[in-house]
């Protein structure tokens, strides 16, 4: 009877060793989400903010100081919505949003080739 239960009490410990990390795969989900999902964003808003009409220094400053806001917003997102799929939906919904403006920017930064 021992040879009978001892591979299905290794199988228990590993299905539940399997359970534990599959429990803990949506938290590390929203820690990546909030540290580079949140940093990206940040930096995306930082660099869109130069499109506006305003003055390249008033531009760069509003970017900087505006960026710790997105990212403390972003990280707030990541944990307070239900899953964390729509945490990283959030996120790309808000990246896209920012893309044109950012974009904008580095196209029009970008220095023209010469032959």
């Amino acid at each position: 009877m021992n040879a009978v239960s001892a591979p299905s009490g290794r199988t228990s410990r590993a299905a539940a060793a399997a359970s534990r990390v599959l429990g803990v795969l949506p938290l590390i989900s929203r820690i990546v989400a909030a540290i580079g999902g949140g940093y990206a964003l940040a930096a995306l808003f930082s660099v869109a903010v130069l499109a506006l009409p305003a003055s390249t220094i008033q531009a760069v400053i509003g970017g900087m100081l505006g960026s710790f806001a997105v990212y403390t917003g972003a990280v707030i997102w990541v944990f307070a919505v239900r899953s964390a799929t729509r945490a990283w939906a959030g996120l790309i919904v808000a990246a896209l949003l920012l893309l044109p403006l950012a974009w904008s920017v580095w196209t029009a930064a970008a220095p023209a080739a010469s032959p």
